[in-house]
């Protein structure tokens, strides 16, 4: 869905997965030394958001996805996952209960996919799904923001920010009155600094939680069972994920950041080494440069130099081999 925010001043839209919002406003480093300081907003009214109602709702939900969330407090704010019957990662969800209403935003081009398997798994519980993501967008106000939170809104508050769910309608107006607004490449590049995977771009068709230290965030070991449950109590009791995420440090003279699924070699083969992973978000940051999120083979050495194309990378661990 286009937002009306990219007729603000200096917009310039995003492509690809990010369609619809601003990439940014004119100005990438001043607005991500914004949202670091806790100032201004990002549009994320792209997202998917759906609901679900009815007295069964968690206890509903709870069956289906990889968190514990048959008890989750009103307003406490926790991410799942739903995965495949081989254990691979198929729908990440960013859930908050506000007493009445279980609400969720997901990936972009999601939605109807995800609306169709919740109501397959319906049966006899009392739950209704709706797929609100014309009524409602997703704002989100950084961490140590100020900005007020307008009567009735759902806030979803994590470490990282507020994530509101707020009537579309409202969004021009709630924009200008809370600015400044921040693009997505802002918001990714904050996202890449603090190694927060993202459905899509962290994953493949085979990504299973385990590489993305996503157990205890977004899956909880000690709940019963779900789909792809066998994979995930495997791993983590009697083997290791095959590969690993890792954030990168690229080397600044380059003056194009490495796409994703940019082969990442080891720096002694050279650009024609064997593969050893790719490149899944790359951003450029206000203080760090260039930087990256990666996946690896789980034995690439923690302290190797590496090739994220022809572009030299020096990497810190973030899933332990």
């Amino acid at each position: 869905m286009k937002s009306p925010l990219l007729s603000l001043p200096g917009a310039v839209p995003a492509e690809g997965a990010d369609e619809g919002v601003a990439a940014h406003y004119g100005d990438l480093f001043r607005e991500q030394r914004a949202l670091a300081g806790g100032s201004g907003l990002v549009d994320l009214s792209h997202r998917g958001v759906i609901t679900i109602t009815g007295g069964d709702r968690r206890a509903w939900l709870h069956l289906l996805v990889t968190q514990h969330i048959s008890e989750l407090p009103p307003g406490q704010a926790t991410e799942a996952l739903i995965l495949t019957s081989n254990g691979h990662i198929e729908h990440a969800l960013s859930l908050v209960d506000d007493g009445e209403t279980l609400w969720a935003h997901i990936e972009p081009g999601t939605r109807e996919e995800l609306v169709a398997y919740l109501e397959s798994m319906k049966f006899f519980y009392r739950v209704e799904v709706a797929d609100r993501t014309e009524d409602f967008a997703v704002v989100h106000l950084p961490a140590g923001s100020i900005a007020p939170v307008p009567d009735g809104v759902t806030v979803r508050e994590t470490p990282h920010g507020r994530d509101l769910f707020l009537p579309r309608a409202d969004l021009t107006e709630y924009a200008r009155a809370n600015g400044p607004v921040a693009g997505i490449l802002a918001y990714e590049a904050l996202r890449v600094e603090t190694h927060r995977p993202r459905l899509g771009f962290e994953t493949d068709h085979r990504t299973i939680p385990h590489e993305l230290g996503l157990i205890g965030t977004a899956v909880h070991l000690q709940k019963g069972c779900y789909r792809g449950q066998e994979t995930v109590a495997r791993v983590q009791n009697l083997g290791k994920p095959p590969r690993r995420l890792v954030f990168l440090h690229l080397d600044g003279s380059e003056v194009h950041l490495p796409g994703h699924g940019t082969p990442v070699r080891l720096a002694a083969d050279g650009p024609e080494g064997r593969q050893l992973g790719f490149v899944t978000t790359s951003a450029r940051h206000h203080e760090l440069g260039p930087i990256a999120l990666a996946l690896v083979k789980r034995n690439v050495p923690v302290d190797a130099p590496l090739l994220a194309g022809e572009t030299a990378a020096a990497q810190e661990t973030v899933v332990e081999p």
